[in-house]
């Protein structure tokens, strides 16, 4: 065995929005703390400020002998594909993209399933029959998350109005509290009673001002329903947790979908949000996540 491989410690690259977001990139920092409890080892991290830095810091860490690196975000596949493809000795993972090489494994998730779960609950709880959404950055990735919510809100009441709306189309849209509660204020003033979050740190003002409004919230991707209990009606909680565990415990090169199936997202059901997600509720969303796993929905 040789020093370097023996001394080799994981790597994670956080994304914008930094690793206490109290969203995306804690869940990641949740699986590699998970991963240090679990194996009393030690593991590098760093929080990339500005885009120049992802390739810095991948490159930073290949130096250092790191290994794996994961990569937390679809912005950093450029970077990620760069230098895994320059060092094929050193193995990588990227969340929430595809990077087709020898030596990384790629993490996706079927978001559209949790979020068509979290779309039933809205369309359940709502009093005016009008739901909305308010999404980050307009890219594939928020799409499959409003697709599968509206799908999941028609399922549980065909005649409910979804009103969707994106912050912007940079990755600034994921770090603008400030744009996300304008927006949810629009919605309410539409008659909006619950909206679906999935967009960052910008969320914490679309929670906010879903408080604010006295409608409710549902959260993402981190369970958010301790932020503002009483108004956060669910989080639809994406495991990046369980990425950053399976890289840090061994990269399996290829692609690893993960769903309701695989436990990689699902509803956050808690003491926060109990009062709200009524038994009737439940039972309906316990079928359909059933459905959804077996194949049927």
């Amino acid at each position: 065995l040789s020093c370097a491989s023996a001394a080799a410690q994981p790597a994670v690259i956080y994304e914008l929005g930094g690793k206490f977001d109290q969203s995306f990139n804690q869940a990641a920092f949740n699986g590699a703390e998970r991963w240090k409890k679990d194996s009393g080892k030690p593991y590098l991290e760093f929080e990339v400020q500005n885009a120049a830095q992802r390739e810095q810091a991948a490159l930073r860490f290949v130096q250092r002998g790191a290994s794996p690196i994961v990569g937390i975000g679809f912005p950093q596949a450029a970077s990620i594909e760069k230098v895994a493809r320059a060092h094929p000795q050193t193995r990588f993972a990227i969340v929430d993209a595809v990077v087709d090489l020898p030596n990384v494994q790629s993490f996706v998730y079927r978001e559209h399933e949790g979020s068509f779960l979290a779309g039933m609950a809205a369309a359940m709880a709502s009093q005016s029959g009008k739901v909305g959404f308010v999404g980050g950055m307009d890219v594939p990735l928020v799409r499959k998350f409003a697709c599968g919510y509206e799908q999941g809100a028609r399922h549980a009441n065909p005649k409910v109005q979804v009103s969707t709306s994106l912050i912007g189309d940079t990755p600034a849209a994921w770090t603008d509290p400030a744009r996300g509660a304008e927006l949810t204020k629009a919605q309410v003033t539409q008659g909006v009673d619950v909206v679906f979050s999935a967009a960052g740190t910008s969320g914490l003002g679309i929670m906010q001002a879903a408080k604010d409004a006295r409608i409710l919230a549902i959260g993402v991707d981190s369970n958010q329903n301790g932020l503002h209990p009483g108004t956060m009606l669910t989080s639809m909680v994406k495991r990046v947790d369980l990425a950053v565990l399976q890289a840090f415990n061994g990269v399996q090169p290829g692609i690893t979908a993960l769903g309701l199936k695989e436990g990689g997202v699902d509803l956050a059901m808690d003491e926060h949000n109990a009062k709200l997600v009524t038994p009737a509720m439940r039972a309906r969303l316990d079928a359909a996540r059933a459905d959804i796993v077996a194949g049927k929905l």
